[in-house]
């Protein structure tokens, strides 16, 4: 029993097929969305890739846009067929297009849903890549005179003023990295010799953090020096200091900002999967209603559409012997004259082998 089963006149045929060429016209659009929608994903991660360890996250961008110019092309193709299903005569050059189209629209829908699923199921991913990303600009903080090191400062001091925050998961980061260059040290200080001298490591550990940590809505200067110390600081209260620095950590920061970017791209690019849904069940109507037109040999009749001719079941147990009969055609069966004697071969021969009698010959 056909699944979905509708039948359609002549005239809703036609009609069918002229939504369905303008819906295609609208599905090139929506590719373009699509494929601008990743191109926008790209940008935004490629902004603070420097904070990242892992730029693998990129295949999801990079999957939206594949697929939006997947959408382009495979639907603006999709109008011309649709356009020409109107006329019985002309659908005849299409016939044997129709169900690798169709084929084809199904693989880029099932990419557009795919690509709807990344952008939700990509958090974990990017949160751990922010985590190690942020913990290794941190310690190269300091050095800004070697090469291919010298852009993080700045990197690292515009993501904290632009995203309001400060260290990995919080200020106290700051603490435990040295993020003040040797070069910048007094040597001849023994307090500075001291300090280097008590860590294992032999870093400069202080109790401060960047100015990029300092809070603008702060009603006093910035204390960004002995800031566990509260002693240290006239009026200062542990308590309404929380306004002195940024305590947001930018691990944190950056997950809320592009989380925010995901869920919006995802939601669009699911409502594009339901749209492009809608256009391939329309076009799978059209198709098997225009081959049925041709069974029945009168252009003006009734025919029936369907989305599947058989059951569920049914169409999954012949595709299945279908893949399944296709390496038998690439086995040799076994030959029963394989293991002939080639004795019986030649005894056949020579018993089809005809002999010239010999007669002898008197002189007369």
């Amino acid at each position: 029993m056909a699944v979905g089963k509708v039948t359609f006149t002549k005239a809703e045929r036609e009609k069918l097929a002229e939504v369905l060429w303008l819906l295609n016209w609208i599905s090139v659009l929506t590719g373009a969305t699509l494929f601008g929608l990743g191109l926008f994903l790209k940008v935004e991660i490629q902004k603070w890739q420097e904070v990242m360890s892992d730029q693998a996250i990129l295949y999801v961008p990079h999957t939206l846009m594949t697929t939006g110019l997947a959408a382009c092309c495979i639907n603006f193709l999709g109008g011309k067929i649709c356009l020409d299903c109107t006329d019985t005569n002309k659908f005849l050059r299409w016939k044997l297009v129709m169900m690798p189209y169709i084929v084809c629209t199904f693989c880029f829908t099932s990419c557009v849903l795919a690509g709807a699923l990344m952008c939700y199921s990509i958090r974990s991913q990017l949160e751990e890549s922010l985590f190690l990303g942020l913990r290794s600009t941190m310690r190269y903080y300091k050095d800004t005179d070697t090469p291919g090191r010298c852009y993080l400062k700045k990197t690292l001091d515009l993501l904290q003023i632009q995203f309001q925050c400060c260290g990995n998961t919080g200020y106290r980061d700051w603490l435990h990295v040295q993020w003040i260059s040797n070069r910048y040290l007094d040597m001849t200080s023994s307090t500075v010799v001291d300090r280097l001298r008590s860590n294992v490591d032999g870093k400069y550990l202080m109790d401060g953090v960047p100015f990029s940590c300092c809070s603008t809505l702060s009603p006093r200067p910035c204390i960004q020096q002995q800031v566990s110390d509260s002693s240290a600081h006239f009026k200062y209260d542990e308590q309404s200091q929380q306004q002195n620095l940024w305590r947001r950590g930018c691990r944190q920061a950056l997950m809320d900002h592009y989380t925010d970017i995901m869920q919006s791209i995802g939601l669009t690019v699911l409502l594009i999967w339901l749209f492009e849904l809608l256009v391939l069940t329309g076009v799978r109507y059209l198709q098997t209603a225009m081959e049925n037109v041709l069974r029945l040999g009168d252009p003006d009749s009734e025919s029936d559409g369907w989305i599947l001719e058989n059951s569920l079941a049914e169409t999954a147990r012949s595709n299945f012997n279908i893949i399944k009969n296709l390496g038998k055609c690439y086995q040799v069966e076994d030959d029963p004259n394989i293991n002939i004697s080639t004795v019986t071969t030649e005894q056949e021969v020579l018993s089809q082998h005809v002999q010239i009698p010999v007669t002898s010959w008197h002189p007369a």
